[in-house]
This record gives structure tokens, sequence and C-alpha cells, in this order.
């Protein structure tokens, strides 16, 4: 509870809030702005950690996916997030001061991610935007959570691909009807998809979303694991 009570007077800025994220663990979110889906959750429990893996969150948002990763696999080295929206940035750092997490957040795009991070991480976690198109009468911050305005599916996993070390993992989610195209993109960035598993908004209706590890380096052949019921409104999205 100390956490919590010390995110609520010390850290919280205005239209924001604390929210439980794991055992006494918060994560700080603001209504105005797009606060996290359960597909975050939901891949963070796919992503398997490994003793001293150094692990990045890409399109991380205020941190969801990265850091209830690291409540789930408190073994693994460290954890880099990195964030384009400054306000999403400055949550996350500041979750990540409250819960003592160790953790960098870094803001700014995919796209522009240092040469000195080449080869740097065993483990990449990614919930991107799922949608291509316009803005639908939403605000752009939260327009850019959900759709490829400021980054594409080819251009993160292009990224990822250079940031891995040989061997290294990308774990990422995304619609369900895109998974050929996913695939194709991995296999063309020297990813090969080794474990698979799709989400379904209820029992007897169709996959809505997908997630998948791909390994840079890896030999063909898969893993496919049982499908995710997960009840939820069916809008895709990222953290």
């Amino acid at each position: 509870m100390r956490p919590v009570l010390f995110i609520t007077y010390m850290l919280l800025k205005q239209g924001e809030c604390a929210e439980t994220l794991f055992e006494g663990k918060i994560i700080i979110q603001n209504a105005s702005l797009y606060r996290f889906t359960s597909d975050s959750i939901l891949l963070s429990r796919f992503a398997k950690g490994k003793l001293k893996d150094n692990v990045a969150d890409f399109c991380a948002g205020c941190g969801a996916v990265g850091y209830h990763f690291l409540c789930l696999n408190p073994h693994v080295s460290h954890l880099t997030l990195f964030e384009l929206q400054p306000a999403l940035a400055d949550m996350a750092r500041r979750t990540a001061e409250a819960d003592g997490f160790n953790a960098d957040v870094i803001e700014g795009r995919v796209q522009d991610i240092g040469a000195e991070y080449d080869g740097a991480f065993s483990l990449i976690l990614c919930n991107p935007p799922y949608e291509r198109g316009g803005f639908d009468n939403i605000s752009y911050e939260k327009a850019i959570c959900r759709k490829e305005i400021t980054v594409t599916l080819p251009e993160i996993i292009a990224v990822a691909a250079k940031k891995l070390k040989f061997g290294g993992r990308l774990d990422i989610i995304n619609r369900a009807d895109r998974l050929a195209e996913m695939f194709y993109i991995l296999k063309a960035n020297g990813l090969e998809p080794k474990r698979m598993q799709f989400i379904r908004g209820g029992t007897g209706q169709a996959p809505y979303a997908v997630m998948a590890e791909a390994v840079k380096g890896g030999k063909p052949s898969i893993e496919i694991l049982p499908d995710i019921v997960n009840s939820r409104e069916n809008g895709g999205g990222t953290v």
C-alpha cells in the first residue's frame, strides 16, 4: 500500500490516477489519454523472461506491458521502454520511481532508436498500433496509439531485428487478420515465428488478435498454443 500512497500525494499530476498493476504495484494513468487494455496484460503473460534478459518495450505507452512483465519476471536484468508521446513517457518514468522498477524510459520514435542499441536486447515486447486509417474523430494522442500514423508494423519489426542479439526474441501482438502479413514481415527480417496464440472475445467467436514470438536466426517450426478467451470490448489497440 505504501507505493500507492506515495504516488497519490507526491507524483500524480492533474487528471491522473494510480491504478493497481500487480500485487503491491501501481501504474499511473490519465483518463484523457489512451489507457492500456487487457491485451497489454495478455502479452506480458505470453512473453517468458529468461535469467539476465535485457528487455525492451517498444511503443511502451505508460509502461503496462513492460512493467507487468517485470512483476512476473523479476529475474530479468533490465528493462528499457521506448515511447513517442512525452506525457505517456513521463507517466512511465514516475511509475518506475514509485514501484522501484529497474527501468529506463527513452522518449522518441521507434524508428530513431540509436545505433548504440544495435544487438543490445535479448527480448523485445511490443503492443503496437493495430489499425490503418485516419483519426475517426478521436484525439491525435489516442489516434497514434491505435493507428499506424507515426509508425508502421514493417518499421517496428525492421528496427526490432536490428536491436535484437542473435537468438533474441520479439514478442508482439496484433490483429488476427494481419497474421499472414506479420509473419511475412518477420521472416523477411530474419525473425522466425516460434510460438503463437490467438485471442478470442468469447467462446465460439473468431479470434480478434494474435500474439507471436519470433526468434532472430531461429530455425523453422512453430508451437501453436491453445486460444485464450478474453471477454473485453473488441477494439484492439496499444497500451
